[in-house]
Parts: structure tokens; C-alpha cells; sequence
């Protein structure tokens, strides 16, 4: 197109470089919009499994180890025996460490413990 064709056309209509300035801006705003939910919906996947000491968290473990580490049934049913064990051991010593710290806190300060650990669950 020729310069003369392209200056007939701005002076003949005055509203199109600002249309499409606009819809330039809106299409890059609505492609940077869905990338940012994309990018957002994948890491909050990632943030938000299970604790590893609920029965989804030990489970979606165990089937991570299974896996990865391509175990036999009789390893697979050690390994559970073991996790076991260690989850267990796992909970009395928070519930001994949360019993031993409360000990020494006044009762306003258990209050604002409980919700710190409240606030820790549930990010």
C-alpha cells in the first residue's frame, strides 16, 4: 500500500489508529490474563496436595514410592509397615512437643498459638 493510499485512509477515518492501539492493548491484556490463570491454576496444584500425615497424604506417598522405586509386594507391604511407624512416631511427637510448649505459654499466648497453628493448616 502506498503512502498516499494509507493517508487517504487515516484522513478518512480519524478513529481507526486509536482503535486499533485499543484493541492491541485489550488482546495483549486478555492473552497476559489467561496465561497468568493457567500459569496460577498449575502452582496451586502443586501447593496444595495433602499433608503427608493425612490418609491422602500417606497414600499419594506410598504410591509415589511404589513408583519410583519400582518395589516388590513384600517391599511394598514393608515399606507400608515402616511409613506406618514412622507416622505414628511422627504424630506423638508433635502432640508431646504441642502438650510441652503449652506448658510454659500464660493462657492469652495459647490462644494466640492455636491460631498460629490454625493459620499454618490452612495457608
Amino acid at each position: 500500500m502506498s503512502s498516499a493510499t494509507a493517508g487517504r485512509i487515516a484522513a478518512g477515518h480519524p478513529w481507526w489508529p486509536r482503535l486499533a492501539s485499543a484493541l492491541t492493548i485489550l488482546l495483549v491484556f486478555v492473552c497476559g490474563a489467561a496465561l497468568g490463570a493457567v500459569v496460577m491454576n498449575l502452582g496451586h496444584a502443586r501447593l496444595h496436595q495433602p499433608a503427608f500425615d493425612t490418609p491422602a497424604g500417606k497414600a499419594l506417598y506410598f504410591d509415589r514410592l511404589q513408583k519410583e522405586l519400582d518395589l516388590t509386594p513384600t517391599q511394598s507391604e514393608q515399606m507400608q509397615s515402616i511409613l506406618n511407624d514412622f507416622w505414628q512416631y511422627y504424630r506423638t511427637v508433635l502432640s508431646d512437643s504441642r502438650a510441652r510448649v503449652e506448658q510454659i505459654l500464660t493462657p492469652e499466648q495459647r490462644v494466640k498459638f492455636e491460631h498460629i497453628l490454625v493459620e499454618a493448616q490452612h495457608p
